[in-house]
């Protein structure tokens, strides 16, 4: 069977685990957060099976009920980085907040990335949630959401100018006449905007892919309409296929009306898949991961989409608490989601904990079962295909070893990778440079004899 349409997917490598109660595993590596073979084992498995990416998340926010993961791990430019040296092929992927950087120091650290690794780097932007992240940047206040936006719009934008601060051909290192670069083909950006006041030009070329591919996870409506403008993939947690679905057309719809081509914008739900050999094996596996989260670290975990808010104050078999418009300043999509279903299906506080904290039911099976989940998501319009993210110590493992060769033999998985550039892998064209595309728009028209030409 072959298909046309391919999934895509990334890796999300979170060392002790995305909770609070992974590293208690028996099997765990308990300092997997800052060991870099355990990083370089698990881009190994993802790229053996031909993965489009691995994804390094990231904040810059922690308190002592932090999990344990975001407590003490390596910053995701570096150790990409160093993975960039140990890998081929596979797409690395950061991310790194608009609201606490420099849009120069983006740049160059992408770009810097993007030519270490041959044209893998991606940028997964954010805008930061967490309000104690003022306090780590010398800011008297975190900003409001849709300031956030703000800002993101307009640092995005002078990044990608700064990208095109040098034509691919700029740099001309002739030895005879001594020209190292040709002054017309260098660009200043003379970016002066609302927050931020940029020269340039970037003191690094543009990459072999000509841009870093970027990345978001956009669920409240400001999130939703800057990720439809600017993204290349998207990022979404989805609560069932009919959730994926809706956000899956809404999406497409806005990139549509942005301008863009829907169909190169890739939709990556998250999920957590849980496989087995056999049935008696994944249910074995199941109760492995739900009894890693205890109610006590559910609780946590509850608050960090409300700006880390302390649960434990209310009782637990009693209503879910009204918190009128606590979240909408933090990571609004999600506690707004949170707080509806609380409110639809009068849930307990218990029950919203554990529901957002435990392992679900979708993706978990044997091999063929969850390859048909990932299929019907796939072939129904709910994805573009997955991020994975391992519950178990060794669930990438087994997710890359006993489900990738059911999706790859039914022709919905590469089996070899056809381009090197994370660009390449996603099927996108590489960025014509702004200034080569001006000058080629008043270049004067030439004429040969068999065709009339516009250079390209």
């Amino acid at each position: 069977m072959s298909n046309s349409r391919q999934l895509k997917f990334g890796a999300m490598v979170h060392g002790v685990g995305h909770g609070w109660g992974e590293w208690r595993h028996p099997d765990a590596q308990a300092d997997a957060s800052t060991h870099f073979e355990w990083y370089k084992g698990q881009a190994r498995l993802a790229e053996d099976a031909k993965f489009d990416f691995v994804f390094i998340a990231d904040s810059l926010h922690i308190h002592e009920k932090s999990s344990p993961h975001y407590l003490n791990r390596f910053e995701p430019l570096t150790i990409l980085s160093a993975l960039a040296a140990t890998t081929s092929k596979i797409g690395l992927v950061a991310t790194v907040t608009v609201s606490y950087t420099e849009p120069y120091q983006v740049a160059r650290q992408f770009s810097s990335l993007d030519h270490i690794s041959g044209g893998r780097a991606g940028w997964n932007v954010v805008t930061s949630w967490l309000s104690g992240t003022a306090e780590n940047f010398s800011k008297a206040e975190h900003p409001p959401h849709a300031v956030r936006y703000r800002i993101a719009k307009e640092h995005v934008s002078t990044v990608k100018g700064l990208w095109d601060s040098w034509e691919d051909d700029a740099f001309t290192r002739n030895k005879q006449t001594g020209e190292f670069f040709d002054r017309d083909k260098l660009h200043a950006l003379n970016h002066r905007g609302e927050f931020f006041q940029v020269k340039g030009p970037l003191n690094i070329a543009r990459s072999k892919q000509g841009q870093p591919v970027l990345f978001q996870a956009g669920t409240s409506e400001d999130g939703r309409n800057f990720a439809a403008e600017y993204s290349d993939a998207i990022f979404v947690h989805a609560e069932s296929f009919e959730d994926a679905q809706a956000y899956y057309t809404d999406l497409k719809r806005r990139a549509e009306a942005f301008g863009r081509n829907p169909d190169t914008l890739s939709i990556l739900p998250g999920i957590r898949p849980i496989v087995g050999r056999n049935a008696e094996e994944v249910e074995h596996r199941y109760q492995q991961a739900v009894e890693l989260v205890s109610i006590e670290d559910a609780i946590v975990a509850l608050g960090r989409p409300f700006n880390d808010h302390d649960f434990s104050q209310y009782p637990l078999d009693a209503p879910f608490p009204e918190l009128g418009d606590l979240g909408a300043n933090s990571q609004k999509g999600g506690s707004d989601r949170i707080k509806q279903q609380a409110r639809e299906h009068r849930l307990t506080l218990r029950q919203v904990a554990l529901d957002f904290s435990r392992p679900r039911r979708e993706f978990v099976g044997t091999p063929e079962q969850v390859a048909d989940q990932i299929q019907h998501w796939f072939e129904n319009g709910a994805s573009d295909g997955f991020i994975i993210n391992s519950l178990l110590p060794d669930g990438l493992k087994y997710f890359t070893e006993l489900v990738i060769p059911v999706l790859q033999k039914r022709g919905l998985q590469r089996s070899e990778y056809t381009g090197t550039t994370l660009r390449e892998h996603f099927g996108l064209p590489f960025p014509v440079n702004r200034y080569t595309a001006a000058r080629a728009s008043t270049a004067p028209v030439q004429t040969t004899d068999r065709q009339t030409q516009v250079p390209a």
